[in-house]
C-alpha cells in the first residue's frame, strides 16, 4: 500500500520542524535610566500604553547575530561627524550624554551598510531612553539600493502625519525604554537599513544611541 502525504500535511510538518529549531533572540539591554512606567499618554500621539512587563522574546534561528555591530553609518543630517555616527553601531546603549548622537531638527535618517545582502529577522532601535518620551515619524526601511530608490521594503512606519514624506503609517507610537524598539522583519532581505525620525515629545532634535540588526548572510 502506498502512503500519500498531502501538501498541507507536509507543509505543517516542515513548519513544525522549523519552529523546533528556533531559539529566543538574546538582546543585551542597557541599564534602565528611569523607574516605573508612564501613567499619562501624550496628547496628539498614537502611543501604545506600556504593559510594565518585560517584552516577550522573539524566536529566531540559532545562527542569527547582530550584523550591524561596527558597520558604517551615514546620515541625512549634515551637522554630525562620521566619528560620532560610529556610536550608533558600537554596542553602547547606555543613556549617557557622551553616547547620544544628535541630528538636526526635522525629518532625518541614519543608514547602516551591513556590507553584504542578508536575511533579516529583527531590528532594535534605541533613540534615547533617559526619559519616557515618544519619538515621532519613526520609519524603518530595508533595501539593496544605497540610495533607497528601488527595491525598498518598509518594515515599520508609525508616521501617522506623514512628516517624513514616505506615506502614512499604521504602526503605533511608543515610549522609549531601555528595551529599545524591537521590529520583527519577517526574513526580509537587504543590505542597507535606513531609520527615520522627526523629533520627540521632549525635543525637536533627533537622537540615537544604537541600532542592532539581527540576521544572517543571504542564501
Amino acid at each position: 500500500m502506498k502512503l500519500i502525504v498531502s501538501s498541507m500535511v507536509l507543509a505543517a510538518c516542515i513548519a513544525q520542524s522549523q519552529a523546533q529549531d528556533l531559539v529566543p533572540l538574546k538582546i543585551k539591554l542597557p541599564a534602565p535610566a528611569f523607574i516605573g512606567t508612564p501613567s499619562d499618554l501624550p496628547v496628539g500621539t498614537t502611543v501604545e500604553k506600556p504593559t510594565g512587563k518585560p517584552r516577550p522574546p522573539l524566536m529566531v534561528p540559532p545562527n542569527v547575530v547582530n550584523l550591524a555591530l561596527g558597520k558604517t553609518v551615514t546620515s541625512s543630517s549634515t551637522n554630525v561627524l562620521a566619528a560620532d555616527l560610529k556610536k550608533i553601531t558600537d554596542g553602547d546603549k547606555e543613556s549617557r550624554e557622551s553616547s547620544v548622537v544628535l541630528l538636526r531638527k526635522g525629518a532625518h535618517w541614519v543608514q547602516i551598510d551591513l556590507g553584504a545582502p542578508a536575511e533579516l529577522f529583527a531590528i532594535v532601535i534605541w533613540h534615547n531612553h533617559d526619559a519616557p518620551k515618544v519619538y515621532h515619524g519613526v520609519v524603518v526601511e530595508v533595501s539593496d539600493d544605497p540610495e533607497f530608490k528601488s527595491n525598498v521594503q518598509v518594515v515599520f512606519n508609525n508616521d501617522h502625519a506623514n512628516m517624513d514624506g514616505l506615506g502614512v503609517g499604521t504602526n503605533r507610537e511608543y515610549f522609549e525604554t531601555n528595551e529599545g524598539k524591537l521590529i520583527e522583519t519577517h526574513n526580509v532581505k537587504g543590505r542597507y537599513v535606513r531609520a527615520y525620525s522627526d523629533g520627540s515629545t521632549e525635543s525637536k532634535l533627533n537622537e540615537y544611541l544604537e541600532i542592532e540588526v539581527y540576521g544572517r548572510p543571504a542564501s
